[in-house]
């Protein structure tokens, strides 16, 4: 029983990241035929972003209440109601509306599941959990192709997701009895102990908390920053062809997809603080790299050892929270983390961006070291702290 319902959580991550990367491949598409400016994706994506926040932060609440399998279980369905939704849209303002429920329910599961698996799976399980996500997020692009080549349009390709998304939902309805229900394990103690939900205020106020939340917002900022403007760099900077800089710069995500999949073999030797320390001296590799007045072959190896680099930082950051801040704790502590790594996910790409276009995309080395030594001071603040 405990063995299906890993398996369970693994189909939950995969499904969601089959549609996080719907919206890019499908946009040429949508907005011609909708009329509106290029632009207007952000739009979507920060309605979207907005409501994973608001739903992370409230994960505590929800999941003390109902139980990890109820909120798992209704947020794919909000999701899968949304992506319907997405794919009889036939106006911009309906998939503005549609990417409500999508976004509550996206931060919904993102949460209560990382949570879940935190405190009752092995550091490993947490690594291959999150390259479930990157193998939802390679396959998503290619199912919206298939829509598209097959002149089915892009409404075709949402559906399909959708039906997927609503499989699961079921799945999951009939799963409930194998998810272990709201009480919570004190790790200390090793007795049943039910905890009330804290408010932010209080969780700010946990020794640390303030600390796990920049780390985690520089972690999502890099991250986010990387996969937006990697293209961009080596195109204006380093002189690559459009078609050769795009194949290069996908060699990040697959950096992460692969680096998460070994990082769980790795994390039978090395604890969660030892792993992040591990990844940010890799990511700093990477970036010194790109520093250096070298060639293109260079800038690929440096792209590959960022993407190497990220992989276990943010599954063992949140792996490491029940430890670091107790078993009762850690939902309104992981919520919060969420919730920075949406902002930073929001915030610092666009930043850059004013920075690439007043000074330089050359940059962009710059820019991804100052916030890693940010990331790599906070997180040592935190392991002091929470000692």
């Amino acid at each position: 029983m405990v063995q299906l319902l890993l398996v369970i959580i693994y189909l939950s991550f995969i499904s969601l990241g089959l549609p996080d990367s719907l919206l890019g491949s499908a946009w040429p598409t949508i907005y011609p035929e909708f009329g509106v400016p290029l632009s207007y994706a952000s739009i979507i994506y920060i309605i979207i972003s907005m409501g994973t926040v608001i739903s992370s932060l409230q994960s505590d609440r929800l999941t003390r209440r109902f139980g990890t399998g109820i909120v798992t279980a209704v947020s794919v369905g909000m999701t899968a109601a949304a992506l319907f939704g997405f794919s009889i849209s036939h106006s911009f303002l309906a998939l503005c509306l549609w990417s409500i429920p999508y976004g509550l329910g996206a931060g919904g599961v993102d949460a209560s599941l990382n949570n879940y698996v935190a405190l009752h799976y092995e550091s490993r399980h947490m690594s291959w959990l999150h390259c479930m996500w990157g193998v939802g997020a390679t396959l998503g692009p290619y199912v919206m192709s298939y829509a598209l080549t097959r002149n089915m349009g892009w409404n075709a390709g949402y559906r399909i997701i959708a039906v997927l998304q609503i499989l699961l939902t079921v799945i999951l309805v009939f799963s409930l009895r194998l998810w272990k229900g709201r009480i919570v394990t004190d790790s200390d103690t090793e007795n049943e102990v039910t905890a009330k939900a804290l408010t932010l205020r209080e969780i700010v106020q946990i020794p640390g908390a303030k600390e796990v939340m920049l780390c985690f917002f520089c972690y999502c900022a890099v991250e986010q920053t990387t996969s937006l403007w990697a293209s961009s760099y080596l195109t204006l900077y380093k002189g690559i062809e459009p078609e050769a800089a795009a194949g290069f710069a996908s060699m990040f995500f697959i950096g992460i997809t692969i680096g998460r999949a070994v990082s769980g073999f790795i994390t039978m030797r090395l604890n969660d603080v030892q792993m992040i320390r591990l990844g940010e001296v890799i990511v700093g590799i990477g970036v010194i790299i790109l520093l250096l007045p070298m060639g293109g072959t260079a800038s690929l190896v440096g792209f590959i050892l960022i993407g190497l680099g990220c992989a276990p930082i943010y599954p063992c950051i949140i792996h490491s929270t029940p430890a670091h801040f107790g078993a009762d704790r850690s939902q309104a502590i992981i919520g919060v983390q969420m919730a920075s790594a949406y902002i930073g996910n929001c915030l610092m790409p666009p930043v850059f961006g004013l920075i690439a276009n007043h000074i330089s995309v050359a940059l962009l080395p710059v820019y991804l070291i100052v916030l890693l030594i940010l990331m790599a001071v906070m997180h040592e603040r935190l392991t002091v702290k929470t000692q």
